[in-house]
């Protein structure tokens, strides 16, 4: 048995980009790694796939297999290419190989696994409900609007808030995969990604959250570093984490994770002409709220695409020595 073999078991949930950066680090100190991954996208190359093949988006899933593979950076290429041209115009070749992988399995699970098989993958990928679900909003103007990426698109347009999300058919059934390995988890991570679209939708299937909240292990929220237009609009730290509770009931935080490394104010402008800006936050009403802060700068700024976004490796630093700090295990790194 490796070192990473030994390695604490970790259960990330969430979907979009946050998820996989996440996952990208942790595979560096612990192979004991579960994504549970929302399946509401409806949006781009996975809707597509989602409306003309029956099947569970494949986006968010193929990210995430993709964070936790081994394999020679040519093959993750690959499966990063989208089309430029024809038909498949926009289409990634991993959400298609998912497709094909699904095409010859008994479901879309066994397709992950496959997949996750081939390769090489560090720990197991799990959409968190085989059931079709959609991601519907109540938005602050009365409109019941269902479809992730139309929410998101109205509540911009007609700038008001998201007051209730749900999932419909509510309350799906989950995989039992997933509750067993809340339940044996050593830690649980919340984010980072989008608010409504990544975290919560997890949160809206039978069982989750009564899982996290019956789980001994640590369960650690990943702050946001910006707010997202139409979701988050205005939203400081404690804002998100009181939605997290709203939906997933208490006792499913104890440790909350803040960057404290600053962003360049040029980059801080583009995100403001688009409508989003840093995430502020109050240590003490967090604190007053009974959650433990971790402090760190935990930010990988990409200057050539204008983008801020979580450095892998130094959160999963910071998740492991919180997870540490609370037991003993020997674990790789870098």
């Amino acid at each position: 048995m490796n070192l990473l073999d030994r390695g604490p078991k970790i259960v990330a949930i969430g979907g979009g980009t946050g998820l996989s950066t996440m996952l990208s680090g942790l595979k560096k100190f612990t192979s004991n790694i579960t994504a549970v991954v929302t399946v509401s996208d409806n949006g781009g190359g996975s809707g597509i796939l989602r409306q003309e093949m029956n099947i569970l988006p494949p986006g968010d899933i193929r990210n995430c297999i993709l964070a936790l593979a081994n394999t020679e950076p040519v093959m993750e290429r690959l499966l990063q290419y989208r089309f430029k041209e024809g038909s498949l115009k926009g289409q990634s070749f991993g959400n298609l190989f998912l497709a094909a992988m699904t095409g010859i399995s008994k479901n879309f699970e066994e397709a992950v696994q496959k997949m996750s098989e081939v390769l090489a993958v560090t720990g197991k990928v799990l959409p968190v409900t085989k059931q079709d679900v959609q991601l519907c909003a109540k938005l602050g103007n009365g409109e019941i609007i269902c479809g992730e990426t139309e929410i998101v698109e109205r509540s911009k347009k007609v700038k008001t808030s998201i007051k209730e999300i749900y999932l419909y058919p509510k309350k799906p059934e989950p995989l039992f995969e997933v509750l067993d390995a809340i339940e044996n988890a050593d830690a649980i991570i919340l984010g980072p990604g989008s608010l409504y679209t990544s975290i919560i939708p997890n949160l809206l299937v039978k069982k989750v959250p009564e899982a996290i909240q019956n789980s001994k292990a640590i369960k650690i929220y990943i702050g946001n570093v910006m707010t997202q237009p139409g979701e988050t609009d205005g939203f400081d730290l404690l804002n998100h984490i009181e939605e997290l509770e709203k939906y997933g009931g208490e006792n499913i935080i104890d440790y909350v994770i803040i960057n404290t490394e600053t962003i360049p104010k040029e980059l801080l402008d583009i995100y403001k002409e688009e409508g989003a800006e840093a995430v502020k936050y109050d240590i003490k009403a967090i604190k007053n709220k009974g959650f433990s802060i971790v402090l760190a700068p935990v930010l990988k700024i990409y200057s050539d695409k204008k983008l801020v976004r979580h450095n892998s490796y130094k959160l999963a630093k910071v998740v492991m020595e919180i997870i540490i700090k609370h037991k003993e295990f020997s674990c790789g790194g870098e």
